[in-house]
C-alpha cells in the first residue's frame, strides 16, 4: 500500500477498511499504532481490529468528502451510508511516521436516516 502521498495513503486505507482487506491496512501501521474514537482510548493495532474492524460487510458506501493534509497529519471528512440505510458523517486525524499510519483519532459526527436527524441518546 506504498503511497506517493499522504491523501493517497488515506484513500488506500479507506478502501481497503471498506473492502476488508486487513492485511492491507496492517502493513501500513506502525509498530505503536494507537486508534481513539469515543469510545475507544489509544487502543493498540491488535485491539482495533478485534473491536473496530467489521467481521462482515456494514457499509454500502464511504465516501472522502475532504483531505486537508499539514506536515505529519491530515483530517479526513467522510460520509459513510450503511447496509440498513443510516448515513453519517464523521472526522478523523491521521498521524503519519513517513508513510506509515501511527494513529487514528475519530470524531462522530451527525447520523442520519431517510434523510432526517437521528439524534444520539443523551448520557446521564
Amino acid at each position: 500500500m506504498a503511497a506517493k502521498n499522504r491523501a493517497e495513503l488515506i484513500r488506500r486505507y479507506f478502501a481497503a477498511y471498506q473492502a476488508g482487506e486487513r492485511d492491507v491496512v496492517a502493513a501500513v501501521l506502525t509498530h505503536d499504532f494507537s486508534f481513539t474514537s469515543p469510545y475507544d482510548d489509544a487502543i493498540d493495532a491488535a485491539t482495533y481490529f478485534e473491536r473496530c474492524w467489521p467481521k462482515s460487510p456494514v457499509f454500502r458506501s464511504m465516501a472522502i468528502e475532504r483531505i486537508c493534509e499539514d506536515y505529519d497529519a491530515a483530517f479526513v471528512l467522510y460520509r459513510c451510508e450503511t447496509l440498513d440505510g443510516k448515513t453519517f458523517r464523521n472526522t478523523e486525524l491521521h498521524l503519519f511516521t513517513g508513510d506509515r499510519l501511527r494513529a487514528v483519532e475519530v470524531y462522530f459526527g451527525a447520523a442520519y436516516r431517510d434523510g432526517a436527524f437521528v439524534p444520539l441518546p443523551q448520557s446521564t
